[in-house]
């Protein structure tokens, strides 16, 4: 990323602390704020320091069937005793090459993922994919054992587990 020296942050940033910018063919969305919950920038009046400002930079690239691979970024820039957060070019462009290596391991993690799967066989289980046969649950239990007795439930049980009146001991009636 190219820093715009006449920038305080290396980029134009708006009244909200927001700025778009195109890197690697990705356009890259940035945010800097500070940490604080009040609208006012001030030191903290129990520690006396002001807050820190956090540069984040996040990007999505949609595909085929909905899918979104996202990259983010987050720097934080600490203040240096009682003074504020001074602007910090290099900050942004920090920011932004984490994105940019987020969204490379995520694509990577996704494209792991996906060979994990095997191509569609016409097998008619709904969603078109079937699972790697070497990491699938077996679907089809050995119908040649019995449930155990003792867990196994009665027809006359409710859906609740509980005993209808026709189970109930009649000496407890």
């Amino acid at each position: 990323m190219d820093i715009d020296p006449t920038q305080p942050w290396g980029l134009a940033i708006d009244y909200a602390g927001r700025a778009t910018l195109t890197e690697s063919g990705h356009t890259i969305h940035v945010n800097v704020s500070d940490t604080s919950l009040s609208s006012i920038i001030g030191p903290d009046s129990i520690s006396g320091t002001y807050s820190p400002v956090n540069v984040t930079a996040q990007f999505t690239e949609t595909g085929e069937g909905g899918a979104v691979l996202r990259g983010t970024g987050r720097i934080t820039i600490m203040p240096v005793g009682t003074d504020p957060v001074v602007p910090e070019p290099a900050a942004v462009q920090r920011a932004v090459a984490e994105a940019l290596t987020d969204f490379a391991a995520n694509a990577a993690a996704y494209i792991a993922l996906c060979t994990r799967w095997q191509p569609d066989d016409g097998a008619e289980d709904g969603d078109g994919t079937t699972p790697d046969p070497g990491t699938a649950p077996d679907p089809d239990p050995d119908p040649d054992t019995e449930a155990d007795p003792e867990t196994a439930g009665t027809a006359a049980e409710t859906g609740t587990g509980t005993p209808t009146e026709a189970d109930a001991d009649p000496a407890m009636v």
